[in-house]
């Protein structure tokens, strides 16, 4: 057979149709592409600046799979219909050689001008690809054959792997919006102190009151029955606004001494009186209440502080406001604050650290794996390991690192040295293992 030389009418609209179907197979690869990587979030920031077929985009985001498979249907069928008529045609000019020819053509073209142009330059260009794709890849959705088409065929392709549920993929973790804090930073979008409270602010819905309390050993109470006058002295002595008051002991509060009521009691010459009546009512909230929760109750029951109770319903410490905002912005010192530094560096790259400071920031701090378990603090972590009260000077190893007890109170330990173990420096020192 022959080959035809001729380019007649036939050939002419073949081709044009060759080139209008690689036209939409770009602008399709090139949505796809875009769509995909454009969030929600992104897009709704576009939709608020006023960009120009944003609205559209955003409905597209609402609902991924609703554009993702007729996108993906259609690319297809321009591409396999795109490979036939050029196989038609490099037969009818090339002859036997016409598939061969057929063949190169279609990898070359299709792959670089229908895939690696259009997705490289939505990649590079993301928001223009994307609005620019958003209004024709809306129109093309709408068209109920293809979107009924790509619904079936999904279906189909269900009945083989067994799903049946939506598409998730729009959903953000915690971890990525940690990622993308920490990225923006990189990219100066961002500052570090803006990075920081983005990660308290996060953290903070996974704290409970446990954490940022006031153990109950920190705890200033006054007796109820002790006058308002020696009350009063005690909580201008001591810087405090609000006192817990008990009866027999720290677990029986009955109530919270304001100061501004005492000195109103004073000066109206009932200073003598006890205090014990003139107590206002006590918040009481379990230690393991989450502390986003128990801020918005202070909010809107519009109070300050709260006894912290235990399982056994005795006092495990108080929370207040401060606290909670405290773990957001970080520590806050007023002219009533002992200033103690919680972190101190050692010149062998250890830390001197208070016994109150949580494992997670020491493992923060020094990259470590110290263990957590029904403890929280540093010291709680010597507890465990040793099994016992510690006496000053004692140590104990952990993940490569030893802890050593520097300072107890009591029975409570107060400040704990932690520096790499013997072995883990020789380990450094001597990597070849000699």
């Amino acid at each position: 057979m022959t080959p035809a030389t001729t380019f007649g009418p036939e050939d002419v609209a073949l081709t044009v149709v060759v080139v209008v179907l690689l036209a939409a197979s770009a602008l399709l690869a090139l949505a796809e592409t875009a769509l995909v990587r454009m969030s929600r979030a992104k897009a709704k920031g576009l939709a608020d600046d006023g960009k120009r077929g944003a609205k559209v985009l955003l409905r597209l985001t609402d609902d991924p799979q609703g554009f993702l498979n007729p996108v993906l249907l259609l690319v297809l069928i321009c591409q396999l219909v795109v490979a036939t008529l050029v196989g038609i045609l490099a037969v009818r000019w090339f002859g036997a050689w016409g598939v061969a020819a057929a063949t190169v053509f279609e990898i070359v073209i299709i792959f670089v001008f229908a895939e690696a142009v259009p997705k490289n330059w939505a990649v590079h260009h993301p928001e223009r690809a994307a609005l620019l794709s958003a209004p024709f890849v809306s129109a093309v959705v709408r068209f109920w054959p293809v979107r009924m088409v790509s619904k079936g065929l999904i279906g189909l392709a269900n009945l083989f792997i067994g799903h049946s549920g939506g598409y998730m993929g729009s959903l953000v973790t915690e971890s990525e919006l940690l990622a993308m804090a920490d990225v923006a930073v990189e990219g100066d979008v961002i500052e570090t102190e803006e990075r920081a409270l983005i990660h308290s602010i996060i953290e903070f819905g996974d704290t409970v009151v446990r954490e940022v309390m006031v153990p109950r050993t920190d705890m200033m109470t006054i007796a109820a029955d002790v006058t308002v006058e020696v009350a009063l002295d005690l909580a201008l002595e001591a810087g405090r606004s609000r006192l817990p008051t008990v009866e027999q002991q720290i677990d029986d509060v009955i109530g919270i001494a304001y100061t501004k009521d005492m000195i109103r009691i004073v000066r109206a010459g009932q200073g003598d009186e006890p205090i014990g009546p003139h107590v206002r009512e006590a918040h009481f909230v379990p230690e393991t209440k989450r502390v986003s929760n128990l801020m918005r109750e202070m909010q809107s029951d519009k109070f300050h502080l709260a006894v912290v109770v235990n399982e056994y319903g005795g006092t495990a410490g108080l929370v207040t406001l401060e606290d909670l905002i405290e773990e957001l912005v970080g520590e806050i010192v007023d002219e009533f604050d002992v200033e103690e530094t919680p972190v101190e560096q050692l010149p062998g790259g250890g830390l001197r650290v208070s016994a109150r400071l949580p494992v997670d920031e020491v493992n923060d701090l020094l990259d470590a794996h110290l263990p957590t378990g029904a403890w929280d603090t540093v010291g709680g972590l010597v507890f465990d390991l040793l099994g016992h009260v510690p006496v000053a000077g004692e140590s104990v190893t952990s993940d490569g690192l030893r802890l050593v007890v520097d300072q107890v109170n009591g029975r409570r330990i107060e400040r704990v040295s932690i520096e790499p173990s013997a072995a883990t420096s020789r380990s450094a020192a001597a990597p070849d293992g000699r």
